[in-house]
């Protein structure tokens, strides 16, 4: 840093209570040759007194090297408090300001942006750094592969809160060497850290729904992370290097990052298991999962309600739909920026400070998932599991053409069920008169043996089942159980409609199914589970949707009828 002054040394921090502004005024303060000064909408300044930052920045307020006030940017007598006698005013806002409308985010991002600009030239400070946005020149409908500075603003922004930005940073640099003011911004892309309110907290919600079972997107896109702290650095060089080199500083904007692109999904999947979360393994296209995303807003804005779970997939989808990467070497030249924190480092920071949102369980081994299969436990976990899950592939092609052998010779042969079963019968009894005539050696292999325990088991099954039958029936007979009649009717419908009027093909068609579907389910549980959750939650919004437009037709019937009374 170059040396300065006493009163250089005084600078403000606008927005200092914000995910960035926070971790700008601890880099500060721990420099030791700045008096900071806090300034943010809220009354107070509210302290962790479990957070080191917070424990270090309330000795710092106790000592004097720091301050807050409380500013509306809306107000120009309330910024000129806060910044009169500071040299220089780091602006650092976030997306809060955008989330009730537009006017009232023009009017705290751009107006008062202008406020801060007209404060700033008539307490003669001397330099104004912006914390801008990467997003401003970003479309959501094109790739970008190392840009720089000379991309123009998008035509068409993703959000509100993008092209608000874009508005107030060209106002800033409108106004360098405007009144002894030198002005310039900063571009990081997608901002992350301990504190983040947006990026990590949209991946677990979005982990925790039914949407974690895809890979939204290409999993080839690259994207340009910054951590937060390597964000607060770039804004200490910007303002030291406006200081000792003006002209190719002021009035320019730089673009921030952590020097290291990596794939969307490789930051994403990182995060998600550090805190626990299973890697998703199918891919969904990105213009899906945006067209359903897209119907369910449009479906939340008739209905003027919001979802949260629904704007975190859409910030995730927005993420992972496009290369976004971008060039330093303009920060790094002109302002001698170099990230201080790697962005393994940062990831792990991260993860961290954010384990209370780290899934429940414990990641658990391929074996423990195995006991866990839904269908296993359906199917009771016994022989019946192991032979239609394929668990022995040997033994369940066998059980499988012996099903299918038994099928064709009661079934399809031209023969009655009582004459099928008396040539079954007469071959097995030629077969085990053939097997006495057998040596002993080779009869050992016919001799079969049921435990005690085996059969006293199967005698006590029939009789629950016996029992539980004749109960049913006692209950029918009694005629006051209507509801237990209606199962019964409804039941017996389906199977003469299913079974008694199309008997072999029904059967058929289950003993088919009961070798491949519960085996194909079990392979592809977690994405069949996705799909209909994604289809429950498609349903859901719909009948919500419905049912609103229902409900004022409704109240408005009900007016009219107690405005006739």
């Amino acid at each position: 840093m170059a040396t300065v002054d006493d009163q250089s040394k005084t600078c403000i921090v606008l927005g200092g209570t914000t995910f960035v502004g926070r971790c700008l005024v601890a880099r500060l303060l721990k420099l030791g040759n700045w008096i900071v000064r806090l300034a943010d909408s809220d009354q107070s300044l509210q302290l962790d007194p479990d957070h080191a930052d917070d424990v270090f920045l309330n000795r710092a307020i106790s000592t004097g090297r720091a301050s807050y006030f409380h500013v509306d940017v809306c107000n120009k007598k309330s910024i000129i408090n806060a910044i009169e006698g500071s040299s220089v005013v780091f602006y650092v806002d976030d997306d809060s300001s955008c989330n009730h409308d537009f006017f009232s985010g023009y009017t705290t991002t751009v107006l008062g942006v202008k406020n801060v600009i007209s404060a700033c030239q008539e307490c003669k400070v001397k330099r104004l750094i912006y914390n801008s946005t990467a997003d401003v020149v970003l479309d959501n409908s094109h790739d970008i592969q190392n840009g720089n500075e000379t991309l123009l603003y998008a035509t068409k922004f993703k959000n509100v809160y993008s092209e608000l930005k874009a508005q107030a940073e060209a106002t800033v640099l409108l106004a360098n060497d405007m009144d002894g003011l030198l002005t310039c911004a900063l571009r990081p892309s997608n901002v992350f850290g301990p504190g983040d309110k947006k990026i990590l907290p949209s991946l677990v919600d979005v982990a925790s729904s039914s949407w974690a079972k895809f890979i939204i997107g290409s999993d080839g896109n690259m994207c340009d992370y910054t951590y937060v702290e390597n964000v607060a650095h770039a804004l200490i060089c910007a303002d030291a290097a406006l200081v000792s080199r003006m002209v190719s500083v002021s009035g320019k904007v730089f673009f921030i990052t952590n020097l290291e692109p990596v794939g969307s999904w490789e930051f994403s999947l990182r995060m998600l298991e550090g805190l626990g979360y299973y890697r998703p393994m199918v891919k969904l296209p990105a213009v899906v999962l945006r067209l359903i995303v897209s119907l369910i807003k449009w479906m939340h804005s008739k209905t003027s309600s919001r979802n949260n779970s629904n704007s975190s997939v859409h910030n995730v989808v927005q993420l992972m739909s496009h290369t976004t990467t971008y060039d330093c070497s303009a920060a790094q030249h002109h302002i001698e920026y170099s990230p201080v924190v790697s962005l393994d480092e940062g990831i792990s920071s991260t993860i961290e400070s954010f384990s209370h949102l780290a899934k429940d369980s414990a990641s658990v081994t391929l074996d423990e998932l195995y006991e866990q299969s839904k269908m296993e436990q359906l199917l009771g976990g016994g022989e019946v599991a192991e032979i239609l899950l394929w668990r022995d592939e040997r033994k369940s092609f066998f059980c499988f053409c012996g099903v299918v052998s038994l099928f064709y010779w009661f079934f399809l042969c031209e023969r009655t069920i009582v004459a099928s079963t008396a040539q079954l019968l007469l071959l097995i009894t030629f077969f085990l008169y053939g097997s006495s005539l057998l040596s002993t050696e080779m009869s050992s292999y016919l001799h079969f043996e049921v435990s005690e325990t085996a059969m006293r088991n199967s005698v006590r099954n029939t009789i629950n089942i016996w029992n539980g039958v004749s109960h049913v029936v006692r209950s029918l007979a009694k005629g006051r159980n209507w509801s237990l009649f209606t199962k019964v009717v409804v039941s017996l419908y389906f199977f003469k409609l299913f079974f008694v009027n199309s008997f072999p093909i029904s059967l058929g068609i289950a003993l088919a199914f009961s070798f491949i579907v519960f085996f194909v389910y079990e392979q592809y549980e977690e994405e069949i589970e996705g799909l209909i959750g994604i289809l429950y939650e498609l349903v859901r919004q719909y009948v919500v949707f419905e049912t609103s437009l229902l409900l004022p037709n409704t109240s408005t019937q009900s007016s009219m009828s107690k405005d006739m009374r």
